[in-house]
This record gives C-alpha cells, structure tokens and sequence, in this order.
C-alpha cells in the first residue's frame, strides 16, 4: 500500500496566499484494480490560474488543483506501461491513481536530453497559451509591432520569442532588471523594468513610438488601461491573465475601455487556452520544434521537494521566477 503526500487548501485565500492557508495530508492508496494505474509526480506545476480558480471551483479541504509530470510506477491497464512519463492533472500530490483517461503522453519526438518538466511550461499548457493567443486571438503578422507583460513569466516569454519567429518587432515589460536582461538575452528587441520607470506612459510610447498592433495581456488593471490608449488602429488584444488582479478582496475600479476600442476600432477578446484542446498536438509539435532549432529558449525556477509546494505558488505570484515556476520532488 502507498502513502501519498498531497497539499490541501485549508483556508481560501484572503489577499495574497500564506503558508497557514495550505495543510499536508497524507493519505493512504487503496490496491490497484483492473485497467487503473499507479503514478509517481516527478515534476509539479505552480501557475497563477490557481489562485482565481481556487475560489471559483474549490472548497475548502479540497486537495490544490494543478498539473504534473508523473511516471507511471505500475499498472493493470494494458495501454500503459511501468516507466512511461505523462502529464495528469491531478493537484498538488506525491502518488494518485488513475484510469487512463484523463492522462496525456508526452509527444512521440520528445528527446531524452530534453528536460520533462518542460511539458509544464514552454511545450506544455503555458506554450500553448502563447502559440493560441498570438496566432488566433492576436493574428499577428509579420512586420507587426507586439507588446506583452508579464514578458519573464512562463507565457510572455514564450510569446516574445513566438513572434520574433513570426517577424515581428517585440516589446516586453518585467519587474526586475535581472528579468529585463534576460529578456534581452533571448531577443526581444526593447524591454523595461515597469517598476523603475517614472512613467508607465512614457516607457511604452519610447518603447515604440507607432504604437502597437497587437497587446498580450497577462497583467490587467493599470498596465492594460494605459497601454490600449497606445494601440494602432484596427489593434487586437488577447487577454490571457490578469495578475495584477488576482489578490484582490474588492475589484478594481476603471479607468474604462471603451472609448479607445471605439475610435481605433480595436478587438480585445479573453481567451482559455482549453478552446483549442482539439489542436493541442499541432502546438507541442510546432513549439518541440522550435525548442529543439533553439529558436525558443526556455527558463525554469526549478523548488526541490514537494513540502515547498506553497511557498514556490507564493513567490511565483510574487513575480519570483523568471520563466516557468516548477517544483521538483
């Protein structure tokens, strides 16, 4: 019989999310009946999805919703074998059971010097969120002028990188300069430390005087409102995140949109990357792809051992991590 280990939300989370809010539990596996599975998280993720999602579709006591690479450490479904590596979506846990269904192999090309966890961020959910929102919600084209914030996190850095590959001119916005330099590193052609700038304005309309084509948005609130009086005629923005937002006890008010979607004739449209389930293979290709050209650089933020799941969640939402926020077991 095996323990498993798993994190549990003790209290819902009032501002930003604390240690005392989480509790772990241990709890034991019954055996494993005909067609189940027995899997061991390698590699668990922390995105900040969780923190709205975790009003909206959890209780408290409810084990932490979330994503991992796991291994499979034994099996009664003939379809799985012992050793084989899948993404589950099974919460913040050590060891689950499963049926098979819910479990998702990682592509056929995946090389064996390539890190699995990456199926957690740059060839996983966050890739994917970049590779959709940009070419489906943003249409970008080449030639184009994009604006992304959050550019250090696992999605704006992936999709700064997206569209240099599509030809585009790429600017990024982060909140420390380790994180602009990095920024810097893998491409993008202007960044700015948002928290040294005297003017949030003024940074973006140095950035690129023309204004922008196409605005991802990973932060919301202020930034949003300023940068969509920047936007070209005829802009899209794709709304990805809003962690700015997430903490909040009330919500935020104005400034509004409208006027400026008005008169530049704008199309701003919020997107779940779940839309494209049906086309999740053509992305991981097309981002292993990339990866593997070193066309897309990738960063992880790599926490060692399951019991700092909470505080890896914490500093990811503290801006913490350059790249993908991943907890090691």
């Amino acid at each position: 019989m095996v323990t498993a280990k798993a994190w549990v939300l003790k209290k819902h989370f009032e501002g930003p999310p604390k240690n005392s809010d989480f509790d772990l539990k241990k709890i034991e596996l019954p055996n494993l009946k005909d067609g189940e599975l027995l899997l061991e998280s390698v590699f668990l993720s922390v995105d900040p999805y969780m923190r709205p999602y975790s009003r909206t579709r959890m209780k408290e006591g409810d084990i932490m919703i979330g994503t991992q690479v796991a291994r499979i450490v034994e099996s009664k479904n003939p379809a799985f074998t012992v050793g084989t590596f899948v993404v589950a979506g099974s919460g913040w846990r050590t060891h689950f059971i499963s049926d098979g269904k819910d479990l998702q192999l990682l592509p056929s090309s995946w090389p064996e010097s390539l890190p699995k966890s990456l199926a957690l961020g740059t060839v996983g959910m966050p890739g994917l969120s970049a590779y959709f929102g940009l070419l489906e919600v943003c249409k970008m084209k080449p030639g184009e002028t994009v604006l992304v914030n959050a550019a250090a996190g696992a999605v704006g850095s992936v999709v700064g990188q997206l569209a240099k590959i599509g030809g585009c001119k790429v600017v990024g916005c982060a909140g420390s300069d380790d994180k602009v330099a990095y920024l810097k590193k893998i491409g993008f052609d202007e960044v700015f430390n948002y928290k040294t700038v005297t003017s949030l304005d003024e940074a973006l309309r140095k950035a690129s005087p023309d204004g922008y084509d196409c605005f991802f948005d990973n932060v919301g609130g202020e930034f949003a409102s300023i940068a969509i009086n920047q936007m070209k005629q005829y802009g899209r923005i794709a709304v990805c995140g809003a962690i700015s937002q997430y903490n909040d006890s009330l919500s935020q008010k104005g400034p509004y949109v409208q006027v400026p979607m008005i008169f530049k004739e704008l199309q701003m449209e919020g997107f779940l990357v779940s839309r494209w389930d049906n086309r999740r293979e053509e992305g991981l290709k097309a981002l292993l792809k990339w990866v593997m050209e070193g066309k897309l650089k990738y960063h992880e933020q790599v926490t060692e051992g399951f019991e700092n799941m909470p505080g890896a969640f914490i500093g990811m939402l503290r801006g913490e991590n350059i790249g993908k926020a991943i907890v090691k077991v």
